[in-house]
């Protein structure tokens, strides 16, 4: 029988303050070293220990004492220090490329988009612009003494992870690409970015205290006013997802991508690839999609071809950003082809969510992407839409939440993901 693998101290510790961390990072307020060991069930003394590391380290730090009732000692809170542990988010996408640095404890560093319609660009010339966009801007945060844990890269295709740390882009049809070994770009290498698909990394945005301070990412319910109403008459509007909460999200831009968090961890499934909604077919005798296929959801409920079906432009035109405002202008004010364009969309949208709960057995969705631009309206119709479709009917109490975070919520999640691997392995990162 092979001797199974002995766990030595730096191991221990380091899951030690894995746990330590993940625990700070749920919770909705700072906590004691007193209230860290009860909720971890670490002893005081290694508490004591981690602590004074995670303090020397200045990952998190004291505040002022609360006076417990009675005659007890006061307590200190401990919480996340700002200004000091960060991760870089990258993205490359049809309506332009950017980055944004977020730091532990939830704050915006700095970040820089550039609008432009990539149709037509080489992944050479669109990696260039990144890396130039960059360099600066880490310049910047070396001046300042950041301490850079990782970078994440948010793209509108398949990846496929060789391991090693490279990473292959398959395809992204969107942009026309196919095929792309990522670590070849200096950006890259030099940040050791980790790419993933940018709905995996919208998704990773919603989930409070994932990499830094809830909320990373507020979400509100915008189908349900009369719990609306309830939150804002008890004084504050409550966080609508937990950190342990199971959801779909549906990214909607020129493509329409799709995410499954399951008690708060995101499903890659076995290779990575999980997550396509936008190329489930709901009418078998759709239009092509340039996956190939017909009658995908992308084709009904993707930016370009709302745009397209609204009759506000055509061809590559109708990829710019500019136009969603116009859509959701037209909509608004009844216009025929915009409200007609809109209604096919929630069909096919609704179609295609039902089938997806029926397999996942969830009962939340979260709307990021130009579609959360419609608001409380359009959630609402979706939730009305999807119900009667539920093969468990009553017995799921269906939530549509839309994704108030961000214009780019998968920039955010890719910041997180870089972030994340100092929550995971922080003794790699920090001096005992």
């Amino acid at each position: 029988m092979p001797r199974s693998r002995s766990i030595n101290q730096d191991d221990l510790r380091n899951h030690n303050l894995s746990v330590v961390l993940t625990t700070l990072l749920q919770s909705d307020s700072p906590m004691s070293r007193a209230q860290l060991a009860k909720s971890t069930g670490l002893t005081k003394a290694t508490l004591s220990l981690l602590s004074d590391i995670l303090l020397t380290n200045e990952v998190v730090e004291e505040l002022d004492p609360l006076q417990k009732s009675g005659n007890g000692r006061p307590s200190t809170p401990l919480a996340f220090r700002p200004g000091c542990w960060v991760g870089i988010g990258m993205q490359i996408n049809t309506d332009g490329y950017g980055y944004t640095v977020t730091d532990i404890a939830g704050e915006t560093v700095m970040g820089e988009w550039e609008d432009r319609s990539m149709t037509g660009v080489t992944p050479d010339e669109a990696f260039a612009a990144l890396d130039e966009l960059l360099l600066p801007a880490e310049a910047t945060l070396k001046r300042r003494n950041y301490r850079i844990v990782g970078a994440g890269l948010a793209l509108p295709g398949l990846i496929a992870d060789l391991g090693a740390g490279e990473q292959r882009l398959l395809m992204a049809p969107n942009l026309g690409w196919t095929d792309i070994d990522l670590h070849q770009y200096d950006v890259v290498r030099r940040l050791e970015a980790l790419a993933d698909n940018e709905a995996n990394l919208a998704a990773i945005a919603q989930i409070p205290g994932y990499a830094s301070c809830r909320p990373t990412a507020q979400v509100e319910d915008v189908a349900r006013e009369t719990e609306r109403e309830r939150a804002e008459e008890s004084g504050r509007l409550e966080e609508a997802l937990s950190p342990n909460d199971s959801f779909l999200y549906i990214s909607t831009d020129v493509g329409v991508g799709g995410a499954f968090v399951r008690s708060g961890s995101l499903v890659r499934g076995d290779h990575g690839f999980a997550g396509e909604l936008g190329h489930v077919s709901v009418d078998m005798n759709g239009p092509q999609c340039r996956c190939g296929r017909r009658g995908c959801l992308e084709m009904y409920a993707g930016r370009r071809e709302l745009v397209r079906a609204a009759g506000i432009a055509d061809g590559d035109e109708a990829v710019q950003g500019r136009y969603v405002q116009e859509l959701h202008d037209r909509w608004r004010d009844g216009d025929d082809r915009a409200v007609n364009a809109i209604d096919q969309a929630l069909n096919a949208m609704a179609s295609a969510a039902a089938t997806v709960i029926n397999v996942l057995d969830v009962d939340t969705i979260v709307l990021g992407g130009f579609w959360s631009v419609f608001g409380e309206d359009l959630a609402a119709r979706l939730r009305e839409r999807v119900t009667p479709q539920l093969l468990a009917g009553g017995s799921i109490d269906l939530r549509v939440l839309s994704c108030a975070s961000d214009e780019h919520p998968a920039l955010h999640g890719a910041a997180a993901y870089g972030l994340r691997r100092f929550i995971e392995r922080p003794m790699d990162y920090m001096d005992l």
